[in-house]
């Protein structure tokens, strides 16, 4: 990511990419003929023909009766306009859809990629860097057509893939708008970016239609994730148990030879000041559970957001010297597809 917030993204972007990218159409438009010819971008194509997407769709409708999408599994009745402990009832909220540009580069390319940014979150970090979004409800109420329009919109300005940021609360609504577009010609790979705590029972409704996993491995230790990320105690092994069948499903990430990413497991970490997140046990477990091609994304870009102030070992940026380490620990672990980045102090 870029050192801008997605939430400056949003401001200073999102109106010009939906209006402004004229230079690039010529571009987009042989970029849509490259992936209409292939017609096999996209996992979820072959069980959206045989109506397996929309009947996974439902059964994960029907699961927000007694809501157990997530690992908080609060069982608040969204059907019924409750809303959960993520704040989200059966009604889906959308901050906003653009190109985004400020993901990992096998996932911009040119085009960018397809970002739909999700209101409402389960996991309510005090350092969220989006928190106007994910705790502060910013968004506007759509429809699973609008999403699904969202999505082929996406599509026909030549972005490489539809990129679903916080997805968990929403997944039914995710598969039912991606069966609606499927039927309308959207092929574009799936990219579920999450904050990595899933529950396995849920994610296995999801093997066949994603792409791409995205997820953060925020913390190596239950404390810094209860104390952190609202109770979350469960984290380090729920996660943990989470990229085990995210990479079952779909495996290494390896882009093309365009250098864009249609499959695999694509990991974000955190470093964050004082060892908060764990870096050196986030990146052994790695090692020793994953490939050691295992696409790692190491992030240096921690700002103390939101309620970080309120906590004085994640009030400040990290060091130049920490993030050095990461990568030095990372290389001792033998990993050998590390997304290594600039220094932004």
């Amino acid at each position: 990511m870029h050192s801008q917030t997605r939430k400056q993204f949003i401001k200073t972007i999102g109106i010009t990419a939906l209006s402004g990218f004229t230079p690039l159409w010529s571009y987009h438009r042989q970029r849509q003929m490259e992936n209409l010819e292939k017609k096999d971008k996209a996992s979820y194509l072959r069980l959206h023909q045989n109506g397996e997407l929309k009947k996974r769709g439902k059964t994960l409708w029907a699961m927000m009766e007694s809501c157990t999408l997530c690992p908080r599994m609060c069982r608040a009745n969204r059907l019924k306009d409750e809303r959960g402990i993520c704040q989200a009832n059966a009604q889906l909220e959308i901050s906003s859809f653009s190109p985004h540009f400020g993901e990992e580069k096998p996932l911009v390319g040119r085009g960018g990629s397809g970002t739909i940014f999700l209101t409402n979150c389960s996991l309510k970090c005090v350092f969220c860097i989006n928190w106007e979004i994910s705790q502060g409800r910013e968004g506007t109420v759509r429809s699973i057509e609008a999403f699904a329009e969202m999505m082929l919109t996406l599509q026909e300005m030549g972005c490489h893939n539809i990129n679903v940021v916080t997805p968990t609360h929403y997944s039914p609504h995710i598969l039912l708008a991606l069966d609606l577009a499927a039927s309308k010609g959207l092929h574009l790979p799936l990219v579920y970016n999450t904050c990595g705590w899933e529950r396995v029972e849920i994610l296995k409704f999801l093997d066949g239609i994603v792409d791409i996993y995205l997820p953060d491995f925020k913390y190596a230790d239950e404390k810094m994730a209860s104390k952190y990320s609202s109770g979350a105690d469960t984290y380090v092994d729920l996660s943990k148990k989470a990229l085990l069948e995210m990479h079952r499903q779909v495996g290494v990430a390896k882009p093309g030879k365009d250098g864009i990413m249609t499959r695999g497991l694509m990991i974000r970490h955190l470093v964050m000041p004082n060892k908060v997140s764990g870096t050196k046990e986030v990146i052994s477990w790695i090692a020793e559970n994953l490939p050691k091609n295992t696409y790692l994304n190491l992030i240096s870009q921690y700002r103390p957001m939101y309620k970080a102030r309120d906590y004085p070992e994640i009030s400040r940026r990290i060091t130049q010297q920490e993030y050095q380490d990461a990568v030095n620990w990372a290389n001792e672990a033998g990993l050998t597809n590390l997304d290594i980045q600039g220094y932004y102090f």
